[in-house]
């Protein structure tokens, strides 16, 4: 079914092409990226590339678009997002099978987090379309939110609708309108949207696609003088690039960045509950999530215990075929990131980390591949490298400490801060601790994912927030009106 889905796209042009102005474009240059099946290692497209100048042509037809888009009455605004919303589900199964073979994931993966959690960022953004307070009153003035402009959105390869419709969604509700440059290595998904937004009634030029190399678009979106705002989801070094970019212009820069999230099992958790828990996170999209729990930091009292869990958790996953029904976890999406992968567990066993399980290696079976083994490294020292550098793969470190206060010291102990985990039965205590831990988000005892809980980073994990309200307004300006 996925090869039927890419021949469709390139029977119908979309892969030779860009979306600009509500239609698809084919783009002046030559350039394309060979789109590979990290299952099998094999090429199964191509696509075109754009260059500076398909971005300048985008960023124009996005200025002229604004003019109208942001006079629109929000309820116009959120009836589209509705329409949007309705066709994301209409065709889960096309993007889940698009996610699946363009960056790896397991298929039963797609089908119940990639695509749904992305639907829900249309949905919610289509509530507070329709709901949120642009215009406010107090102290005898008027607060006015208005849409900041034309947004350059530069999305990843790791859960890539997902991400998109983080980004479009809230801009769009806003009255923004958007270049979006998805990543060249997983762009069936973004075609796939684009056609979608086209199918759902949008004005021409109020969402743009241009497919492209960080270097050649996402250079040319951040330093674009007519781009008043550019949100970037990527690595800290990439999110550095396009912020100096970016500063000529002095230009809004919204950065979700990299992460090294802790996981704290306290002293009284449960840890056959927490321990699974924790390896389940941590692991889930194979590692490649920037606010996975990948610091397992864990009682020093309790480390064998947990060893034992953690082994136990792993032993049930299932390596794969990720068009398979039965797999839990397929490849890492790309070879680059395989040999990352590869690299740092050599890392860890040479820096003296104890291997508890996985290793080295692609799974027993599996000879060719992006498959790396989920492995669990112990006796992991905080100032190691395995403990402070974004692996991006399915390896978690356990940390081991002597008291809460060391445990937080570890959890801090990072230039990063997206994210992080606290476990444990007294929930005064839990609530305490995540009060004293540098990141944007800490989730206790696992909770239910929320599309309406801000995520951002503190330090070099980023700045902005996205997600529901907060998400919101990192589209709009603040205007006082006083004798309102």
């Amino acid at each position: 079914m996925t090869l039927s889905l890419i021949d469709r796209l390139a029977r119908d042009g979309r892969l030779d092409r860009i979306f600009l102005n509500g239609e698809w474009l084919p783009p002046q240059g030559r350039a394309r990226a060979t789109v590979t099946d990290p299952s099998t290692e094999e090429a199964v497209a191509d696509i075109a590339l754009g260059n500076a100048q398909e971005v300048a042509a985008a960023v124009a037809a996005a200025r002229r678009a604004f003019a109208d888009w942001s006079a629109t009455v929000p309820g116009t605004r959120a009836t589209l997002l509705g329409t949007l919303h309705r066709l994301l589900l209409e065709r889960a199964e096309d993007f889940a099978q698009a996610i699946s073979l363009e960056m790896g994931s397991a298929i039963t993966v797609a089908r119940q987090a990639q695509v749904p959690i992305a639907a829900e960022h249309i949905r919610v953004a289509c509530e507070l379309a329709g709901s949120y307070a642009f215009v406010s009153q107090r102290e005898g003035m008027a607060i006015v939110r208005e849409p900041i402009g034309v947004c350059g959105l530069i999305t990843p390869w790791n859960w890539p609708l997902y991400q998109i419709t983080a980004k479009v969604g809230p801009a769009l509700a806003a009255g923004c309108t958007v270049v979006l440059k998805p990543s060249e290595l997983s762009p069936f998904s973004a075609l796939l949207f684009a056609e979608a937004m086209h199918d759902a009634g949008f004005p021409p030029g109020v969402f743009n696609l241009v497919n492209g190399e960080g270097p050649e678009v996402g250079a040319a979106l951040a330093s674009h003088p007519d781009v008043d705002m550019v949100s970037i989801t990527g690595s800290t070094r990439a999110g550095v690039l396009v912020a100096q970019a970016a500063a000529p212009t002095v230009k809004r820069v919204a950065q979700e960045l990299g992460g090294k999230s802790p996981n704290v099992i306290l002293p009284d958790a449960d840890l056959a509950v927490a321990v699974p828990a924790a390896v389940a996170a941590g692991m889930r999209n194979v590692g490649q999530s920037c606010s996975a729990p990948m610091r397992m930091v864990v009682p020093r009292a309790r480390l064998a215990e947990v060893e034992r869990l953690a082994a136990q958790a792993v032993a049930t996953m299932v390596v794969g075929d990720p068009r398979s029904e039965a797999t839990t976890h397929g490849p890492v999406a790309n070879r680059a990131q395989f040999r990352r992968v590869q690299e740092m567990i050599g890392i860890g066993i040479a820096e003296g980390a104890r291997l508890v399980c996985g290793g080295p290696g692609r799974p027993e079976g599996l000879e060719r591949g992006f498959y790396a083994r989920p492995t669990l490294f112990s006796d992991v020292r905080s100032s190691m490298q395995i403990a402070q550098e974004e692996i991006f793969g399915p390896v978690i470190a356990i940390i081991p400490y002597d008291t809460v206060a060391e445990a937080v010291e570890i959890a801090n102990d990072t230039v990063y801060g997206l994210g992080a985990h606290v476990q444990g039965r007294d929930l005064a205590q839990a609530r305490a601790v995540p009060l004293r831990i540098r990141s944007g988000q800490v989730h206790i005892n696992n909770p239910a994912w929320s599309p309406h809980a801000p995520f951002g980073g503190y330090k070099r994990s980023g700045n902005g927030r996205e997600y529901g309200v907060e998400g919101l307004q990192e589209y709009l300006e603040t205007k006082a009106v006083l004798g309102y």
